[in-house]
């Protein structure tokens, strides 16, 4: 038709009609393109995570959660194009601590109520399986790293008790017995932080500790933190409200003791009374002699009340621990603000040792009596330097009496020759 072609004709020869028709074209090439990116969108909706139903299993752990919930979380930041808040695995330091004390770390986030809001936006996790579960735990101490726990198992934590002393006067039966306890985790083996291993860092410490829930408390026994002269301040400065007890035991009987337990190791070593004394005509003690000088209790004393009130130190009889372990155990639980659960009928007699054994132990349904090592007998010491050293030690033990307000009847001679 002729007056179409002079229709196209002025069109395309008018230079406005031109640019009106460059505009029409982009106009439908972004129009395309909108749609093309809608459908795409609509492809990645259709695979995204359902919201689970109430009536679907419940995850185990909080980590299996988040399993599914990242994949989708990685997606919306893609989508989304923000600089939004992500988590990284974090550890104290790059390298290899990352993989010792790493967890999950919100990078710009400081209150874990933004994890828990992006876990119901996501609808992939099950929040009737988060409930009662922490979330994010502070590691604590110097490190500050968050972790994440799995449910029920608890987070370490540095200890809240520590049993400081002394050496061969019950701890160790005071430590198992007080493991019984479902309030109480501590740690089987002497750490030995606050004397030998203190240069390692409280990181260190802390993960020798056993895992522990809300209301249980962590504790570890070293008998030697008694007579380390640093370690009083070092245990001040991981946290002044740290509880401590000392098992204490006749003094004379507890150098003893110690010494029967160095002659099972060294058999060539000089006889007691040659080591008791410096000059044996003159009766002088030697004080440098270790066995001699931890059981001066009042010296170490001094040094501990220098950092920690009286009433945040428990003083435990060895004698009673043998005696009485219910009785000892209730004034520890007490001391700790725990029930007391831990009772006579934990305990029997055994008569072969010579001291109280556990019905059943910790994790166990069998009767448990301490190690061989435990209940040696003591050699025969001459009866004239057990009277010396009962002498030298009289007025310290008056001493602590003194301050501790308690009398522990060491001046009566004793005929307990067990070895704790």
């Amino acid at each position: 038709d002729p007056r179409t072609v002079m229709a196209f004709s002025f069109l395309f020869s008018d230079p406005l009609s031109r640019s009106t028709f460059k505009k029409f074209v982009v106009m439908l090439c972004s129009l395309l393109t909108s749609l093309y990116f809608l459908h795409c969108l609509t492809e990645s909706c259709g695979t995204a995570p359902h919201p689970v139903r109430a009536s679907d299993p419940a995850p185990t752990y909080l980590g299996s959660a988040l399993g599914d919930w990242t994949p989708l979380r990685r997606k919306r930041l893609l989508q989304k194009r923000t600089s939004g808040p992500v988590y990284e695995t974090a550890g104290r330091n790059a390298g290899s601590d990352a993989s010792r004390g790493g967890g999950l770390r919100a990078r710009g986030w400081s209150d874990p109520e933004h994890l828990r809001s992006d876990l119901r936006l996501s609808g992939s996790v099950n929040l009737a399986a988060l409930a009662g579960m922490s979330v994010l735990s502070a590691a604590g101490g110097s490190s500050g790293a968050s972790k994440l726990s799995q449910l029920g198992e608890g987070t370490k934590k540095l200890p809240q008790a520590i049993i400081i002393g002394v050496k061969k006067g019950g701890t160790r039966a005071l430590l198992e017995f007080l493991r019984v306890h479902p309030d109480i985790r501590a740690v089987g083996a002497e750490p030995h932080f606050f004397d030998r291993n203190f240069d390692n860092g409280l990181d260190w410490y802390r993960d020798l500790m056993p895992k522990t829930l809300e209301g249980q408390i962590t504790m570890e026994k070293t008998p030697s933190y008694f007579v380390t002269r640093e370690a009083p301040a070092r245990i001040c400065a991981m946290s002044r409200d740290t509880k401590l007890i000392v098992v204490v035991r006749d003094p004379v009987t507890r150098a003893i003791s110690d010494y029967t337990q160095t002659l099972s190791k060294k058999p060539d070593i000089p006889t007691f009374e040659s080591l008791t004394f410096k000059n044996r005509t003159t009766g002088l003690i030697d004080t440098s002699w270790s066995a001699i000088q931890i059981g001066i209790y009042a010296k170490h004393l001094e040094n501990w009340l220098q950092y920690f009130p009286m009433g945040q130190i428990l003083f435990v009889s060895g004698e009673r621990l043998i005696s009485d372990p219910a009785g000892e155990l209730g004034r520890v639980q007490d001391f700790l603000g725990l029930k007391r659960i831990i009772t006579d009928k934990h305990f029997y007699f055994n008569q072969t040792k010579g001291f109280p054994c556990l019905k059943k132990a910790e994790g166990s349904s069998k009767p448990h009596c301490l190690g061989k090592t435990k209940g040696r007998t003591h050699p025969n010491i001459d009866p004239e330097v057990v009277q010396r050293l009962r002498d030298f030690y009289r007025p310290f033990n008056m001493k602590f009496y003194q301050m501790t307000g308690h009398i522990f009847g060491w001046e009566e001679e004793t005929d307990i020759t067990l070895n704790l």
